[in-house]
C-alpha cells in the first residue's frame, strides 16, 4: 500500500462526512473552516486516493420493522476443518457474495471468520446456514448468535485529531 499523507482539515473533512455525508459542500466547508472551491477539491482527492469508499444511507431497522417485520440478526462463529489460504478464500468468496451476509470479518484466534448475517426469520436463517454452512464440507463448527437488542452500531472509523 502507499502511504496517504492527510492534515488536521483531510482528518477533520472526513470526521465530518461520517457524521453526516449529506450535507452541502458549502456547509462541510463552513463547518471545518475551509473555502467552498477548497472542500470540494480536498474531498475529491480523499474519494480517489480510497479513503472514502463510498456514500450510503443508514436504514432503522427498529422503524422499519412495523413495516417489514422484525427479522433476525445474528452473529455467526465458522470454524472451517482446513485453513489454508486456497480454503479460506474460497469460503470467504461465497459468503460475501450473498446479501444475506451483512459483515465478514477473518479472525484469530478462535474460529476461522465471524460473520454478522440478517434473516426474515427462522426458516429463512435456516436456509441462509443450508446453502452457506452446511453444503460445504470444510466447514467443520458454526455456532450462531441470535440478536435480542442493538445496543450500539457505529460504523465511524475513530480519527486521532
Amino acid at each position: 500500500m502507499e502511504s496517504i499523507s492527510l492534515d488536521a482539515i483531510d482528518l477533520r473533512l472526513l470526521d465530518a462526512l461520517q457524521q453526516d455525508a449529506s450535507q452541502t459542500n458549502q456547509r462541510l466547508a463552513a463547518e471545518v473552516g475551509i473555502s467552498p472551491p477548497t472542500c470540494l477539491r480536498r474531498v475529491q482527492r480523499l474519494r480517489q486516493e480510497g479513503l472514502i469508499e463510498r456514500q450510503i444511507a443508514l436504514l432503522s431497522p427498529d422503524r422499519l420493522a412495523a413495516a417489514l417485520g422484525h427479522g433476525l440478526q445474528a452473529v455467526v462463529e465458522i470454524s472451517l476443518d482446513r485453513q489454508d489460504t486456497a480454503a479460506l478464500d474460497a469460503f470467504e468468496a461465497r459468503v460475501i457474495a450473498d446479501d444475506a451476509v451483512q459483515q465478514c470479518w477473518r479472525v484469530s484466534p478462535g474460529p476461522d471468520f465471524v460473520l454478522v448475517v440478517a434473516a426474515r426469520d427462522m426458516p429463512d436463517y435456516g436456509a441462509l446456514a443450508q446453502r452457506l454452512f452446511t453444503a460445504d464440507a470444510n466447514v467443520r463448527n458454526v455456532k450462531a448468535f441470535f440478536s435480542l437488542k442493538r445496543a450500539k452500531f457505529d460504523p465511524k472509523v475513530p480519527l486521532a485529531p
